[in-house]
């Protein structure tokens, strides 16, 4: 049966869902557009700039488990909801802000939490619940590579923004992009209606959070992509974060930046639907690894070398195809292992590990500047952990392999 009419019943939910993440994922990763003008106007230092990104991760990451929980007793529809009013207060109150504390309660705290009710694990799980498990994956994967738009339509309009008008009136367009994101949460939480399917043999369900918590820690193969994960949210978040400021340093064009980040957005788009359609046929933990062996050494080579226009351009498209590729395969992977029923929570206790990473990679990317006035040492820790990482990832899954829908069911 052709991929569409299998679709064509879920198709309000999965556009809400790829609509709302496109926005969620496209606005935060932009906002390090903003870095330089916003620190030098209200007198902050880039590293009280990137605690606020820090905490922001933080939120997201320890909400995400609680969110995902919420959604079991609650439902989708009022946790995505709530989410996208917050994620409008914060960018209001960050393009408002005067100082420190502004910053830090709009885009740490609200977007933080705006983002476990939005963004990846949730989006995720909505998109997992509409689809029958052979196409799983593949529908994760352009969910996830629909959601990869966002970075390609926000950083060049808050580029533009900022160099014509200055960064408040930027953040002010970010905040009318952010309206829409309401009615998509609302499309999206039509999942709530949709049946669960018939309990696997290893699937969670019709128990505790706790229990489910204790269940998937006692998994050691969720354990171990738990860990690796931390690796993938160290190297992304310190990337959309300095790689603006990086490139300010270096001389170059500050459109550049907007139009990297542009091209990381548009290349995730391939990835996305790449990892998604290879989850449904390989290894999804070790094509996890694969992916944080190869970004390391795309920044390695791009930090090894002078930045130019050319080189910086190429960067991103690489990036780009490995950055969200991760989301259908982790997601999909947590499905596999323990059904969908606490999909969203369990997947956000991985997450966790996630934020833990990015928290590193904003905040310590900061300091490390800072102090040592470039970021050398910063990208040199990043490729190191990066590839240590994914090595034992792929080991693991290697040594307790697991075999995917269309291959168990072929």
């Amino acid at each position: 049966m052709p991929l569409l009419q299998i679709l064509r019943p879920t198709l309000p939910i999965l556009i809400g869902a790829s609509i709302m993440l496109t926005l969620s994922m496209g606005l935060r990763q932009s906002l390090g557009i903003f870095l330089q003008p916003l620190t030098q106007d209200i007198k902050i230092s880039v590293s009280d700039f990137t605690l606020a990104l820090a905490v922001q991760n933080l939120a997201w990451g320890f909400l995400q488990p609680l969110a995902g929980a919420m959604t079991v007793r609650y439902g989708f529809r009022p946790i995505m909801m709530v989410g996208s009013l917050f994620y409008i207060v914060g960018l209001t109150l960050l393009a408002s802000a005067q100082g420190m504390l502004s910053v830090m309660i709009g885009g740490g705290l609200l977007i933080g939490t705006s983002l476990a009710c939005t963004a990846a694990a949730i989006a995720m799980s909505v998109a997992a619940r509409s689809v029958p498990a052979a196409v799983r994956s593949t529908v994760m994967g352009i969910v996830s590579a629909a959601g990869s738009l966002g970075a390609l339509l926000s950083a060049p309009i808050g580029q533009l923004l900022n160099e014509g008008f200055g960064w408040r009136t930027g953040m002010m367009g970010f905040v009318i992009l952010s309206l829409f994101m309401l009615p998509a949460a609302w499309y999206a939480g039509r999942v709530d209606k949709v049946p669960l399917p018939p309990k696997g043999v290893d699937d969670i369900a019709d128990t505790s959070a706790a229990i489910a918590v204790k269940v998937a820690f006692g998994n050691a193969s969720f354990v171990v992509m738990t860990l690796a994960y931390f690796v993938c949210g160290m190297q992304l978040v310190f990337l959309t974060t300095h790689l603006p400021s990086y490139l300010a340093i270096c001389g170059m064009d500050p459109m550049l930046s907007a139009q990297t980040l542009g091209m990381i957005g548009g290349f995730n788009v391939l990835g996305s639907l790449f990892f998604g359609w290879a989850g449904g046929r390989w290894n999804k933990l070790a094509l996890l690894g694969g992916i944080y062996i190869s970004r390391s050494l795309i920044l390695a080579w791009y930090f090894m070398l002078p930045p130019s226009p050319a080189s910086t351009l190429l960067f991103g498209a690489l990036m780009g195809f490995l950055w969200m590729g991760v989301g259908p395969l982790v997601a999909g992977a947590v499905a596999e292992m323990f059904g969908l029923q606490w999909q969203a929570m369990i997947q956000g206790l991985a997450f966790m590990s996630h934020q833990l990473g990015s928290f590193l990679g904003a905040y310590g990317g900061g300091l490390l500047y800072d102090s040592l006035g470039s970021y050398t040492m910063a990208w040199r820790i990043g490729v190191a952990l990066g590839l240590a990482g994914g090595i034992v990832q792929v080991a693991f899954a290697l040594i307790r392999p697991s075999a995917p829908p269309m291959v168990r069911t072929a």
